[in-house]
């Protein structure tokens, strides 16, 4: 009796030891915000992209800041050949969530029984500015098309001179603003212009740029960056904080 306690007690400390730093809920009511798309939001709670349309009763992808979405549970019945893993693949949750979710504490399935698949939500990163998921994904994209052919330091520099910019209280506030502005008629960066900022970041830019979400600053406080065939006397007059290859960085 003593090692059954045991050992339920030890199953228990394991599954709840791995729902750490998430909670498993069944369903959520989520307020849309700047930035969000129905894709982001699917992947943020870890649910599909289609069931949202469908719990929603929405005609297309528009969505709105403020709009109420409910995120739904998903329930599934087990069929012949089913296992706890092959369904937690099959839906990208994990095997254990699905067994908190449903109260299992063995890995027996009925043919016929119909489980949960529960929505996960993620803590949130601990970023230095509030942004959205999207957000992060410009902010690589521009680090990509400034930095790509740089190094990995140079990377988390450009991502730092955009984190400093909305910081600064001299420039626009949001990320998605800093990167669009117009000056004096003109794109503050090149990318935007010529369009490359629209090619995919790469897993190296998506990382500088969570770097420099996170706080991290080569640049110990740049607001400006120009590579080393500029001359603009405007921009070079400017006091230098870093050279990182080709890039130079400025206060």
């Amino acid at each position: 009796m003593i090692k059954s306690k045991f050992k339920f007690l030890f199953f228990a400390a394991i599954l709840a030891f791995g729902g750490m730093g998430k909670s498993v809920v069944q369903a959520a009511t989520y307020s849309v915000k700047s930035g969000d798309t129905l894709y982001s939001i699917s992947r943020n709670y870890g649910t599909n992209y289609n069931y949202l349309i469908a719990a929603n009763r929405l005609q297309s992808n528009a969505i709105y800041v403020g709009q109420k979405l409910q995120v739904p549970d998903v329930k599934y019945t087990v069929k012949s050949g089913d296992t706890l893993y092959l369904i937690s693949k099959k839906f990208g949750v994990s095997f254990n969530d699905i067994k908190l979710a449903n109260n299992i504490w063995n890995n027996s399935l009925k043919i016929g029984q119909v489980i949960v698949i529960p929505v996960i939500t993620t803590t949130a990163p601990s970023y230095v500015i509030s942004c959205t998921s999207s957000e992060v994904d410009l902010l690589a994209r521009l680090i990509n098309a400034e930095a790509g052919g740089e190094s990995y330091n140079s990377m988390v520099a450009v991502g730092a001179v955009i984190v400093n910019r909305v910081q600064s209280g001299t420039f626009p506030n949001t990320i998605t603003n800093v990167i669009y502005q117009v000056s004096n008629g003109y794109y503050q960066f090149t990318p935007v212009l010529n369009g490359t900022i629209n090619k995919s970041a790469t897993a190296a830019s998506l990382n500088a740029a969570k770097e420099a979400l996170r706080g991290v600053d080569p640049t110990k406080g740049a607001l400006y960056f120009y590579d080393n065939t500029v001359t603009n006397t405007w921009l070079t007059s400017k006091p230098v904080s870093l050279v990182s290859g080709k890039l130079i960085f400025a206060y």
